[in-house]
């Protein structure tokens, strides 16, 4: 196992790249189930990209990577399991079940597994994919379905805006009898970027970023050549890197349109966000930032994926910040880590209330989850004397080489051998 060393204190100068964005990579990787060719491009070397290059593979499709690349084809014969080895490491696998079932009538699929912040219940991806005709059972862990024929287009209401839930039915409907309709449909970029990629490939789909999404499923899909989005999240981790440790940075890439709520709060904390071109950003600290409230919401809101990383700058904002997670339970385990560094922050039930400190001070913390992790490593730019982060395993599942990117900056952190067994 790995461990970032960090030795904080020093601002933030120069320019970095923002990588391609995970969470619109994973689904469109998937979305090759359906195609049986896909060229993706601005694709991050990430672990879940690796992971699902590799689910893809033993299910028999050939993967070619070169750089940013991902090249895959269909394979003569094609498995249709998606097994615990695998599947236990990231929950965006579950993503696979609905490609699957459109395509080949049938799937076998391990229960998800991925970061432990709460239940993120598959049962409305389930639940849906039954209404479309497929008969679906869970037995030792594993999620069986089949369809005899196509599955049929209907009508789909989710209970909230499920993120895996509406790209599990997008998916799926494309190749589906008739039409489907999606309402209380997630709107996030990444679902939009999904539906792009599919109509690239001849898909029918109106409403995409809208709580109303329809699709007309047709026979058979072209091959897909696509480029992936910036990566919001990691875009909003940098300018909440600069919001703690301080300077000026540009960042190339940067997805304004879509980042506009953290932008917004970021600001009103006291941060200088410049627009300088189409894709390019300049963030800079001036003086010390204020305590700002957020409520974490579906898109376009505030982010549940930003809230760790807006929650350590606001542990050295003058005066009081309040946080309310609304999208998942047990996603405050980073207070506990941040309050090793010094941070004054407590929990009531949903709800987080931050007194800014003076300054943090090193320690050793540890990672429980992707988001979480990065706040740490963040705080710890800030921290005075040493910050040593473990299990940042997590960490490398979302972010492309975070700590050369850092470093480009002027950050003092390095990547070290762990002496924990975890």
């Amino acid at each position: 196992m790995e461990k970032f060393v960090i030795k904080g204190g020093r601002k933030l100068y120069g320019k970095i790249r923002i990588s391609g964005s995970k969470n619109a990579s994973l689904p469109i990787l998937f979305s090759s189930i359906l195609t049986g060719r896909l060229k993706l491009s601005n694709v991050p070397d990430l672990k879940d990209v690796t992971t699902t290059c590799y689910l893809l593979q033993k299910m028999g499709f050939e993967i070619e990577k070169n750089k940013d690349v991902v090249e895959i084809e269909s394979g003569k014969v094609i498995k249709t399991e998606a097994p615990y080895e695998l599947v236990k490491t990231m929950r965006a696998s579950i993503l696979c079940l609905g490609p699957l079932l459109a395509k080949y009538g049938k799937a076998k699929v391990s229960m998800p597994g991925g970061c432990a912040i709460g239940l993120r219940p598959v049962n409305l991806h389930l639940k849906a994919l039954s209404k479309m005709g497929a008969d679906i059972r869970i037995d030792h862990g594993y999620i069986t379905a089949e369809v005899k024929g196509r599955l049929k287009g209907c009508e789909i209401t989710f209970d909230f805006p499920t993120v895996g839930g509406t790209e599990n039915v997008l998916m799926a409907a494309v190749l589906a009898d008739g039409k489907t309709i999606i309402r209380n449909a997630a709107k996030e970029p990444e679902i939009v970027d999904l539906a792009k990629a599919l109509k690239k490939a001849g898909a029918i789909i109106e409403g995409e970023g809208t709580d109303v999404i329809e699709i007309t499923g047709i026979s058979e899909l072209e091959e897909i050549d696509y480029r992936v989005m910036p990566d919001r999240i990691e875009a909003g981790t940098f300018v909440a890197a600069v919001g703690l440790a301080g300077g000026e940075i540009e960042l190339e890439e940067f997805p304004f349109e879509v980042l506009k709520a953290v932008i917004e709060k970021f600001e009103e904390a006291g941060l200088k966000i410049e627009k300088l071109d189409k894709n390019r950003a300049k963030v800079k600290k001036v003086g010390k930032l204020k305590g700002t409230d957020i409520i974490t919401q579906p898109y376009p809101g505030f982010p549940t994926d930003m809230q760790a990383q807006f929650m350590a700058t606001m542990c050295l904002a003058e005066g009081v910040s309040v946080i309310k997670e609304t999208i998942f339970e047990n996603r405050f385990m980073h207070v506990l880590e941040l309050q090793r560094l010094g941070a004054d922050i407590s929990i009531d039930g949903n709800t987080v209330v931050i007194k800014g400190v003076d300054k943090l001070i090193g320690a050793k913390v540890t990672a429980t989850d992707l988001r979480a992790s990065a706040s740490l490593v963040i705080a710890g730019l800030a921290a005075e004397n040493t910050t040593e982060v473990y299990r940042i395993y997590h960490l490398d599942r979302g972010y492309e080489r975070m700590e050369e990117k850092l470093q480009a900056l002027g950050a003092n952190i390095k990547r070290e051998k762990s002496e924990l067994p975890y």
